[in-house]
This record gives C-alpha cells, structure tokens and sequence, in this order.
C-alpha cells in the first residue's frame, strides 16, 4: 500500500488547495461549539498548518448534518469557521455559498497562506448524488485537491470521489496516519492481536468479526450484537436484542474456539430506560430482562486476554453507555486499555466519546476519526474516497 501524501508536493505556494475535510460537529443550540466536541476540527490542524506554511491558497470543503440538498440555517459553517479561527488564532474568511459569481473572484484575490471556508458542501443537492458537473465545478476552483476526511471516505459524493476525477488528489496527514494505523492492523499487525467489537447490530460488523477471526489471535464482544451469539450458542437472553436473520450466518463460526469471547455476565434490566439493573451471569438471565452491560466477571476474562497482546483494535461500546449505569463495562475496559503497554487503535464515534468523557485521549496510541469508514476499511473494501490516493504496490 502507497498513499498519495501533501508531503510529495514540493512548490505549492500560491497554489490553491482544495482541501475536503470532516468538521461535522455538534452545535449547541447558542450556536457555538463545545472544546469537548472539538475533535474532528483539532485532528485536522496539522494538515491545515502544513499548508499555510507552505503558503497555499487553502479552500475548505466541509458539510454539517443532513440538510438534503437544501440551505438549513442551523446549518451553516459559521459557528465551525469561528472554532477553527480560535484554534489556529488566524482569521478565517467564509462565503455565504459554495459557488457562486464571486467565489472564483474570492479565492484568486486571496492571499498565500490564508483559508477561505465555504458553506456546507450538502446545501447542494448534487454532492451526495455524486455528480459529475457539480465535482467539475468544484475543481475549477482549485489547482489540487486534498482529502483529509477519512470518515466520509467511503461515501461516493462529489467532494470526496468524483472530483477526484479533475485534479490531481493527495493525502492530508490525518487521512495518512489513519491509512497507515489501520493498515497495520490487518496486514502486519503485532502479535498477539486482540480485537474487540461492540455496539448494537451484529449485521453491520458481521464482516469485520468474519475478517478478524482469520488474522487475529482473539476476538472479544460486547454489546448487544454478543447477544445473536448468545442465543446461537444456547444461553437465553431474555428479550435483548437480537437479530435472527443473523443465526445462519453465525453457525458458521466455530463458537467453541476460545478465540471468539463473548461475555459470561452482565447487568440486567427491564427496560432501555431503567437507571439501574442487576447483575447476574448470562445463564441466569429471566425472560423479561434486558442485557445492557457486561459484568466483572467478563471484564476480568477480557482484562487477562488484553494483558497478554500486543496489539489491541477496539471498535464500538460494550453497553448502553447513554446511561452511566450500563456504562461501566466501557469506561472499565477503556482504563484497562489505558494501562496497557499494547498498541492501540481506537474508533467508532460512542467509543471515543467516552474516552474523551474520563480524559484518556493521551493514553491511546491512535484513535480513529472514522466510523462506517473505519469499518469498511477493516473489512477490507475498496473506499471510493481513496480511489486516486491509495495506492496498491506493483
């Protein structure tokens, strides 16, 4: 694998850098955004530096929410402009469009080393549909385009991919560092490698377990998706979650090799919005109880298995972290992780909230800005996103 890096360009002064980025962040309903929120704005600072350093004409191409291809006032990229404008302590110049009469005007008169933000790329409802004219347009307003948005990379949308197609694409340091940690975890990975994999749907990361089961040492779960397993293995699981259509396709797995974990107890409850529950071993769970967290007795079977590894991929909660109860299976497992001399790659959106929550960002040796796209490239899919920047060795 050869990534297509910003650090291959040499002149770029003046040059005018489309530069595709993930700045979807919570906005308060005041209209500014938390520093807990912050982190898809901070992770891309790097790249952003790099490039007024070497005094290029940065064009931001960014969206917020779904506004489906219509102005949404709340919105615009304002509140975003002004947060990236604290960070860099730079002023940000934001056009009130994405294209319009002026915006080629503005982008030539501005000067080298400054960035000019345009509105959210999603009020055109042409992006998520790919299209090729809005993508030509979008090049003609830049010399070379940069990704660094590695959580809508496997998005095939007009920003991402198909403009592509009209300039010469590269790698921002976040999406490079992310490639390469990824990477590593499926094609030369430290052994012995742990993967855990939490989260609700068993049918969405059925393909990452499937992966990891051929290349890892140990894969543990959590959440609700170990519930389908559960029941496939014959212990009740009262009436959690589970997904049937899923039961064939878990068959397939041998069940019995202490390679697949799933957890031996957990806290029990009889409904999504109980503040509390009981704990019991998963053999005992009654027919009317929900399993939202796992117990002790797993943390401590998971805590053994992690200390042993080299290596330790983690993707999606072990509970129902909404509630701070059923959220202690997580926050264990991160501080375990957090004392850990393995490496470490973190992602999936709930994960990392928690982690910043109990302040042990530090402690992780990466944390991914992806989810889907995290996911995706785990399993091993081509991401339409790297399709003229990720490239295979010949």
């Amino acid at each position: 694998m050869r990534v297509r890096s910003i650090r291959e360009l040499k002149n770029i002064k003046n040059k005018r850098i489309l530069l595709r980025v993930d700045f979807n962040v919570p906005i308060s309903k005041s209209g500014k955004i938390d520093q807990n929120e912050d982190y898809r704005i901070v992770q891309t600072l790097p790249t952003i530096k790099y490039l007024l350093k070497k005094k290029a004409k940065v064009v931001i191409l960014a969206h917020l929410g779904r506004p489906g291809g219509k102005v949404v006032e709340s919105l615009r990229l304002d509140p975003v402009a002004i947060r990236l404008s604290q960070l860099l302590k730079k002023d940000i110049y934001k056009s009130d469009s994405i294209i319009d009469k002026d915006t080629l005007k503005n982008i030539d008169s501005l000067a080298g080393g400054n960035i000019l933000m345009l509105e959210n790329i999603r009020f055109d409802k042409r992006e998520e549909k790919a299209d090729k004219k809005f993508a030509n347009e979008l090049a003609g307003l830049g010399d070379i385009y940069v990704n660094d948005a590695f959580a809508v990379c496997h998005r095939d949308q007009a920003s991402v991919s198909t403009i592509q197609n009209h300039l010469p694409a590269y790698a921002g340091l976040l999406l490079e560092d992310e490639l390469k940690n990824l990477n590593s975890a499926v094609i030369k990975p430290f052994k012995p490698l742990t993967v855990i994999i939490g989260g609700a749907k068993i049918s969405t990361k059925i393909k990452l377990i499937q992966r990891f089961l051929k290349i890892s040492d140990h894969v543990l779960l959590g959440g609700a998706l170990a519930n389908t397993v559960l029941h496939v293995m014959g212990v009740s699981v009262g009436k959690s979650l589970v997904e049937p259509e899923m039961y064939p396709v878990i068959r397939k797995i041998k069940l019995t090799d202490n390679q697949l974990r799933v957890p031996v107890d957990g806290l029990l409850a009889k409904n999504y919005q109980a503040k509390t529950g009981r704990l019991d071993a998963l053999a005992d769970v009654r027919p009317d109880e929900l399993i939202l967290d796992i117990g002790p007795d797993t943390i401590k079977l998971y805590e053994k298995i992690i200390k042993s590894s080299k290596m330790i991929v983690w993707n999606g909660p072990m509970g129902l972290i909404e509630t701070p109860f059923f959220a202690k299976g997580t926050e264990s497992l991160i501080k375990i992780l957090a004392k850990t001399k393995a490496y470490t790659v973190v992602g999936g959106g709930e994960s990392v909230q928690v982690i910043r929550r109990l302040n042990l960002e530090k402690k992780f040796n990466f944390i991914s800005t992806g989810g889907g796209a995290m996911l995706e490239f785990l399993e091993g899919k081509k991401l339409p996103g790297l399709k003229k920047i990720l490239l295979t060795n010949k």
